[in-house]
């Protein structure tokens, strides 16, 4: 079993509204969530007279909009002189990803405060360019043939899942209800109104089985945290969340016909014994949630629900952030408030941060004390290759 994370503060959530469209660079939002973690490091000095950079000693990136830029030119645009720097390209799997790698730094004595951000930005045509060049495979054998973009790979995925599980279009569409409910009392909808059942399945179709609520938004914007010791945190008055079990799991299961599980089922049970608590003994989960059928995914692969039963639970349970079964991304996820790029794979975090670190929020989970955050990217072709998740 890996060794444990005590004595490490991840703190600091810090989310850069997200906005469909705009003409700042990847590197513009990237620098307002920096600008703000420096803010709170600051303890209370004038950050913008005075950004005091040299607090932070490791960095870790996570953008697709980036380039040509790298983390090390970062660097020189927000004079920064990090000892520790680490550009991840992880899409979904980001946030727990990065959480992981920053804690073991402060741990080994890499760096002493690591700001862990991902950003991105959206024009018109930023997704078309993403899509076109994601990888060499998908630029020479998928893209040519018209099913560049991931919608083609969720609706396979979709439509197997409700052949082998029963599943049908109103059961995703409970998710969907229940995270713009929870975005609209969070305050972070990409949308103004409720979002009803009747809404969900009346959409138009994009890709059979898939329609337009089952699909994650093109956004820009950003969101970052802080990782250091518990005692500087402390010392710094920031309120903070401890790190009780982390895992990343990349390739799993590659010789499946049809990815049907994650890196999360490899991993669970020692992902659990680490924290040494289970899934029932969660108080909120925040999944990756480009489209719902990996939400389910997700839940089943994490011993949430029964192996195979995830269909029969789903219909009994309610996942709003003010009670029921299991509060589920409980400030909107993506599919309420949009997918940021790399971003998207930071989201769940800093909701989860939130939760255990700011009171009174507008969506506060009652009693939440420990959560469990998972991430999937980085799809290839029929399949993501990368999975996470952290509990804490």
């Amino acid at each position: 079993m890996a060794n444990d994370y005590r004595g490490v503060a991840v703190t600091a959530p810090t989310h850069a509204p997200y906005r469909k469209r705009s003409d700042k660079s990847a590197v513009w939002f990237i620098g307002m969530v920096l600008r703000e973690l420096l803010t709170r490091l600051s303890s209370g000095a004038s950050t913008r007279k005075n950004p005091a950079a040299g607090a932070v000693d490791g960095l870790v990136v996570s953008s697709f909009t980036l380039p040509p830029d790298t983390a090390a030119s970062l660097c020189e645009c927000f004079s920064l002189t990090p000892r520790y720097l680490e550009q991840l390209q992880f899409g979904g799997a980001g946030g727990p990803a990065a959480i992981k790698r920053a804690a073991r730094a402060i741990q080994s004595g890499d760096a002493e405060v690591v700001a862990c951000i991902a950003g991105d930005t959206a024009d018109e045509n930023s997704f078309r360019r993403l899509v076109e060049n994601f990888s060499r495979f998908s630029r020479a054998a998928v893209y040519p043939y018209a099913s560049g973009g991931p919608n083609m790979v969720f609706a396979m995925l979709t439509r197997n899942f409700m052949e082998r599980h029963g599943a049908e279009r109103a059961d995703f569409g409970k998710l969907c209800v229940s995270q713009r409910d929870n975005a609209l009392a969070a305050g972070t909808s990409l949308f103004p109104n409720r979002l009803t059942l009747e809404d969900y399945l009346a959409a138009r179709p994009i890709a059979e089985p898939l329609h337009l609520y089952d699909c994650v938004m093109p956004v820009a914007g950003a969101d970052g945290f802080l990782v250091m010791s518990a005692e500087r945190a402390r010392a710094l008055g920031l309120p903070y969340a401890e790190i009780l079990a982390a895992a990343e799991l990349h390739n799993a299961y590659h010789s499946d016909p049809l990815p049907t599980r994650g890196g999360w089922a490899a991993f669970r049970d020692e992902l659990y014994a680490q924290a040494g608590v289970g899934p029932g003994e969660m108080d909120f989960l925040q999944t990756y949630d480009d489209y719902p059928v990996v939400s389910l995914m997700q839940m089943e692969n994490l011993g949430f629900c029964p192996p195979g039963a995830a269909v029969a639970w789903l219909r009994e349970s309610q996942f709003g952030w003010n009670g029921g079964t299991l509060p589920h991304n409980t400030g909107g996820g993506q599919l309420s408030g949009g997918q940021a790029g790399a971003a998207g794979g930071f989201l769940g975090a800093v909701e989860a941060l939130r939760q255990l670190s700011q009171p009174d929020l507008p969506n506060q989970v009652p009693g939440a004390k420990r959560g469990l955050v998972s991430g999937y990217g980085m799809v290839n072709f029929d399949r993501c290759l990368c999975s996470s998740a952290v509990i804490l």
